[in-house]
């Protein structure tokens, strides 16, 4: 292991040993991964918030908010707004502003599970215990037995205590080259995934049966007891701009361009050919890239006429531009068997 890496974690030990963790008075599902982006947690996060709905729950998201600007604890989105603020008329307490969905205040993939997610709130807030109280006292959560915080991007915030670890393994590409950041993309070694109470193996259908279970293998030399489930990002239908289903018949010719700032865009490549599009080009940005005009403009040009699909984590930071007609977004759906959410909700 290089120094870097060395550094890293002696950084991240030291981190660790210092978090006194503090509890929330509801329960809390943490979802969260072991690596650098790429394994879908926030459509597995989407998905288990509208099966907790479906089962009768009040849900709500807690997250970090990944480069958005705004500051202390904040509820996403202006469907809340009214809600929020006869709730502060009843209860004195000051709930803050709640803003548009603006993916450069809160991050783009908080903005795009509130998009998707209108009634469940979703809160921003650097330490997810102030996060959590922010939701109680504004009583968008109530001190209940049916409420359930679902920490986002939770497993290494261990300033909060959890009532269950999900950790999501990437089966295209589970752990890189093993090593630590900056090396490599593991976010704490692979001995760490002893805390997880449920395991998530995404992409599953994309691996194919034997890579995914050698990958169950290689998780048994770490963790035991843990159930492991199979998981699959399927491409359901595209949306446009506006956030409305688009028919797959409205693609001229079934060829596209594609863009996409993700942290694996062989992924999204992948799910459009198995929607059934051809790929003229597709060009890559960084991971929470910041579009401007002159981005849109060129992709247009180097589109050449043909239709232009994104994912929907880049849509919802593409909104505020000039867009053609043309661009779509490929809506993906977090597929599972539901013996993961009997197990998952059955003391909650």
């Amino acid at each position: 292991m290089g120094l870097l890496s060395v550094i890293y974690g002696l950084g991240l030990k030291g981190k660790r040993s210092l978090a006194r963790p503090r509890r929330l008075p509801v329960k809390v599902i943490s979802v969260g991964n072991i690596t650098l982006g790429g394994t879908g947690k926030t459509p597995a996060v989407i998905a288990i918030a509208e099966e907790a709905v479906k089962r009768g729950l009040s849900p709500c998201i807690l997250t970090r908010g990944y480069r958005g600007k705004a500051k202390g604890p904040c509820l996403i989105g202006k469907s809340q707004e009214s809600r929020v603020k006869s709730q502060e008329a009843e209860t004195g307490y000051d709930a803050g502003e709640s803003r548009a969905i603006d993916p450069f205040i809160f991050g783009d993939e908080p903005a795009l599970m509130a998009e998707r997610l209108r009634d469940v709130p979703v809160i921003k807030c650097s330490d997810r215990y102030e996060g959590g109280m922010f939701a109680l006292n504004s009583k968008l959560l109530t001190l209940d037995s049916s409420s359930v915080f679902i920490l986002d991007d939770g497993f290494q915030h261990w300033r909060l205590h959890r009532d269950i670890d999900i950790l999501l393994i990437d089966a295209t590409d589970p752990f890189g080259n093993e090593k630590l950041i900056p090396e490599g993309r593991l976010r704490e070694p692979l001995v760490c995934m002893k805390r997880a109470g449920i395991i998530l193996i995404t992409k599953a259908d994309a691996a194919g049966g034997r890579p995914a279970e050698a990958l169950v293998r290689k998780v048994r030399q770490y963790n035991r007891e843990a159930p492991v489930f199979r998981a699959s990002h399927r491409p359901a239908f595209l949306v446009n701009a506006a956030g409305e289903t688009v028919s797959a018949d409205t693609v001229k010719n079934g060829k596209v361009y594609a863009f996409a700032g993700i942290a694996n865009p062989n992924s999204f490549r992948d799910g459009l050919i198995s929607f059934g599009f051809g790929i003229s080009a597709l060009k890559s940005f960084r991971d929470h890239y910041r579009y401007g005009q002159k981005d849109i403009d060129g992709i247009i040009k180097e589109a050449g006429g043909a239709d232009i699909i994104t994912t929907e984590k880049d849509m919802v930071k593409l909104k505020y531009l000039q867009l053609p007609g043309n661009l779509f977004a490929l809506r993906v759906e977090f597929d599972i068997e539901d013996s993961f959410y009997d197990i998952l909700f059955k003391d909650i």
